[in-house]
């Protein structure tokens, strides 16, 4: 139904210069579910996702064709608020990048530089944050420590839990298991699926067996593609084409 629609891209096409990277890419994600983006190395992937807070905007040359509304609103519009716009459409990415900074500043840093003064309220919010992002039994010893101090999976969930911290309605994740052993990629695949209750989830994995745990729909890109999206359980199971089929039995990527 289109009112569960949080993100509609419709006809995107992306370049790096001259070189087409993504081509008439349509894709719905839903709100309160978990979409899945799989695909080979350079298949577009993260170029896909870093369109859906403008952060290839950052990327000189780069320009992009199409629209993509976020709760019907095309956040390529002159009129939009790119720093609100990547307030709402938060980012977790591959490797775990704290500030060198305490736990505690590392998520207050969001509020404070959106304005806000009030030390209760952000004590408050660094403490609520840590708890969603399933860490604060972890660190609630350790606020003042260095976040650098911490292992890779409870910095990656500080990064977690900062991009909470900003209240984002949707939260991007690219690979943000990549560079994690197995213990600390279960616990983040456990933080997404809850999660989801209160975020519009969209995760880019080249792990196939963590898409098919986490998500619920899933997008196959292929050479800048999507050749096919749907419930992730029919994908995975009956998928309509044979690119698709073969990738998932790894015969390629």
């Amino acid at each position: 139904m289109d009112s569960d629609i949080k993100i509609r891209a419709e006809n995107v096409n992306f370049y790096y210069s001259e070189t087409h990277v993504l081509k008439d890419i349509s894709l719905d994600i839903y709100a309160n579910q978990v979409t899945a983006i799989i695909g080979p190395s350079g298949c577009g992937k993260s170029t896909f996702i870093r369109l859906l807070n403008r952060m290839n905007d950052l990327i000189p040359g780069a320009r992009m064709q199409g629209e993509i509304l976020l709760d019907g609103k095309d956040i390529y519009s002159p009129r939009t608020d790119v720093v609100e716009l990547r307030r709402r459409v938060g980012m977790v990415f591959q490797k775990p990048n704290p500030f060198p900074k305490t736990v505690f500043e590392n998520i207050a840093y969001g509020l404070i530089i959106n304005g806000i003064r009030d030390r209760a309220f952000i004590r408050d919010r660094v403490k609520q944050s840590l708890k969603k992002a399933a860490i604060y039994e972890e660190v609630q010893n350790r606020l003042n420590e260095n976040a650098l101090m911490l292992s890779g999976g409870q910095q990656q969930r500080i990064c977690i839990a900062r991009c909470i911290a900003v209240e984002p309605e949707v939260i991007l994740f690219d690979e943000p298991c990549a560079s994690l052993d197995p213990i600390s990629t279960r616990k983040i695949e456990e933080l997404i699926l809850e999660l989801k209750k209160d975020y519009t989830i969209v995760i880019v994995t080249h792990n196939m067996q963590q898409a098919a745990r986490v998500s619920d729909f899933t997008a196959f890109l292929y050479l800048g593609e999507v050749i096919e999206f749907g419930p992730t359980s029919k994908i995975f199971t009956v998928p309509e084409k044979k690119m698709t089929e073969q990738y998932l039995a790894g015969r390629f990527g």
